[in-house]
């Protein structure tokens, strides 16, 4: 049986720290206050903290220094993300389960009202983890919150003519974004974890976190700005 009261959040990096070094401590404090008036109500949180361009930092340097292996890029791209998750676990150290999951599998108390997540292994985003958490939590739906509000055809940095969608299918989104996975891939929905979540019929749902107005619509249930794949 899905559990609605649990929302789940892949929270960007890139928005918890939009330069490395640099922290939007003016959204985390709003972040925090809308969090807390959902768990007044009943709610339960998990959230996922991605890595951002911290990561991307510290790959860019290891690879100007010298030659690296994938897995120890993705390794840099993991503890970016615990250096989140634990910034955001003290943030909420009043209501958040003591522990950062760096694993989707660690055991948790059952009285538990909000999770804190990091990455986990080389291979795959925290995407992937959103994923598995969706699943051991029976959550048919998650959301991806990060610095773009649309799934687009094409990189809307980069090209003016890309085209939005508000609602793609799984198979057409992972035509857009390809197989395969590299250490600092940029999507809103990693490969892998796409494939895993067309797999287990998770919905996704792609919106701009520091829209906190629009993140509370969809919490609601109500008309949003944002992209739904499925």
């Amino acid at each position: 049986m899905e559990n609605k009261k649990i929302i789940i959040i892949s929270l960007g990096g890139s928005i918890i720290c939009p330069k490395p070094g640099e922290i939007d401590v003016k959204f985390l404090k709003e972040f925090k206050n809308f969090v807390l008036s959902f768990l007044g109500k009943g709610f339960k949180f998990i959230i996922v903290t991605g890595g951002g361009k911290t990561c991307r930092f510290y790959q860019a340097a290891a690879k100007d220094i010298g030659k690296t292996s994938n897995e120890d890029l993705d390794w840099l791209g993991v503890h970016s993300t615990k250096i989140n998750a634990h910034l955001l676990r003290t943030i909420f150290q009043k209501v958040a389960y003591r522990v950062v999951l760096d694993s989707p599998h660690k055991k948790v108390p059952s009285e538990w009202r909000l999770l804190i997540a990091s990455g986990w292994r080389p291979g795959w985003s925290t995407d992937y983890i959103t994923v598995l958490l969706a699943k051991r939590f029976r959550v048919r739906e998650f959301i991806n919150a990060g610095n773009v509000s649309f799934v687009y055809n094409k990189d809307c940095n980069k090209y003016k003519n890309a085209v939005f969608f508000k609602n793609i299918s799984w198979q057409e989104y992972r035509k857009i974004v390809g197989s395969e996975w590299t250490p600092g891939f940029s999507s809103p929905i990693d490969p892998i974890a796409a494939k895993l979540a067309q797999k287990l019929k998770i919905r996704a749902i792609i919106t701009k976190g520091t829209e906190l107005d629009n993140l509370k619509k969809i919490i609601l249930g109500e008309k949003f700005r944002g992209t739904i794949i499925e």
